[in-house]
C-alpha cells in the first residue's frame, strides 16, 4: 500500500479558499502514486490561529468537505483530509473527515484531547468522545490528532478496536519537534502498528511549525521523514507487517489490565 503525507505550509497571507484549492490540487497530483493520502491538522486556518477558528468554521458538509471529497474521487485515493474547524450549533470541533476513492465519507473523528491548558483550542473547541477506525483493503486504521499523540491510552483503545495503523495529522510546533518524533515512534513500538504522522510547515500565529512528518513501521523504524518545509512524503506499507510482528513478538498478549494504584498509607 502506497501512502503519501502532504506536509502543506500554512501561510497567514494565503486566503483560506486559495489554500483549500491548493490542497485539493496536491491531492489530485497523487493520482497513480498513492493509495492513501493524508493532510495535516487544521491546515485551513492553522492550529495556533485561535482567533480565526470561529470565523473560518464550517459545517461538516461545508466547503472543505466538498473540495476534499471531489479531490479523493478525482485522485482515486483514500483521503484522510487532515482536520478543519467544524461548527455544530454553537459548538466548534477539531474534526477529521476520511473519504473513499469514490469520494464518500467513510469516517469522521472529533479530536478528544484539546491543546492549550484552558486557552486556545482547549477553551474554544468542544471535545470529541468517540474512538474512530476505518478499514482500508487489508488494513484497519485508527485516527488521532496532534495532542492525542501524548495519550497512549487512546491508541491502546484503537488497538482494541482492531487498529493496525494510526493516522495522526498535526500542527506541531518546532520548539517541541523532538517530542513529535519520539512520541510517533513510541506509539508505533508499543502498539506494533504503523504510524503516519503528518504535520504542517510554515509559521502561523507567530508559531513556527515543526514539519518533519514521518512514517514509522510497527517495529519503530522510520520509513520516511520530511524536512521542515512544504513537502510530499511517500512510503510503501506492507499490510501484513503488523500481524507478523505481533505474532513474532507477542507483547500485546502480556498486557495486564485493571491494575489499581495502592491506597495511600495513613499518617
Amino acid at each position: 500500500m502506497r501512502a503519501s503525507l502532504i506536509q502543506i505550509a500554512v501561510d497567514p497571507d494565503e486566503p483560506v479558499a486559495a489554500r483549500r484549492a491548493r490542497a485539493a490540487r496536491l491531492v489530485r497530483e497523487e493520482r497513480g502514486s498513492a493509495d492513501l493520502v493524508v493532510l495535516p491538522e487544521l491546515w485551513t486556518v492553522g492550529a495556533f490561529a485561535a482567533d480565526l477558528f470561529a470565523a473560518e468554521s464550517e459545517p461538516l458538509h461545508g466547503p472543505t468537505y466538498e473540495a476534499m471529497a471531489a479531490a479523493a474521487r478525482d485522485a482515486e485515493v483514500w483521503l484522510h483530509a487532515g482536520s478543519f474547524v467544524e461548527a455544530v450549533g454553537d459548538a466548534l470541533y477539531n474534526t477529521s473527515p476520511v473519504f473513499s476513492p469514490d469520494g464518500e465519507l467513510v469516517a469522521s473523528y472529533r479530536k478528544i484531547h484539546r491543546f492549550g491548558f484552558d486557552r486556545g483550542e482547549a477553551a474554544l473547541m468542544a471535545a470529541g468522545e468517540d474512538l474512530v477506525t476505518f478499514d482500508l483493503p487489508h488494513l484497519t486504521v485508527g485516527v488521532g490528532t496532534c495532542y492525542d499523540l501524548r495519550f497512549p491510552e487512546l491508541f491502546r483503545g484503537l488497538v482494541d478496536a482492531g487498529a493496525e495503523a494510526f493516522v495522526v495529522p498535526a500542527g506541531w510546533p518546532a520548539r517541541r519537534r523532538g517530542h513529535w518524533t519520539l512520541l510517533a515512534r513510541a506509539r508505533a513500538v508499543e502498539n506494533q502498528a504503523y504510524v503516519l504522522a503528518c504535520g504542517t510547515a510554515g509559521t502561523h500565529a507567530d508559531v513556527e511549525q515543526a514539519g518533519h512528518s514521518l512514517i514509522v513501521d510497527p517495529w519503530g523504524e522510520v520509513l520516511a521523514e520530511a524536512g521542515p518545509g512544504e513537502e510530499v512524503l511517500r512510503a510503501v506499507l506492507d499490510p501484513a507487517k503488523p500481524a507478523a510482528i505481533r505474532a513474532d513478538f507477542p507483547a500485546l498478549k502480556d498486557r495486564v489490565l485493571g491494575v489499581e494504584a495502592p491506597a495511600k498509607p495513613r499518617v
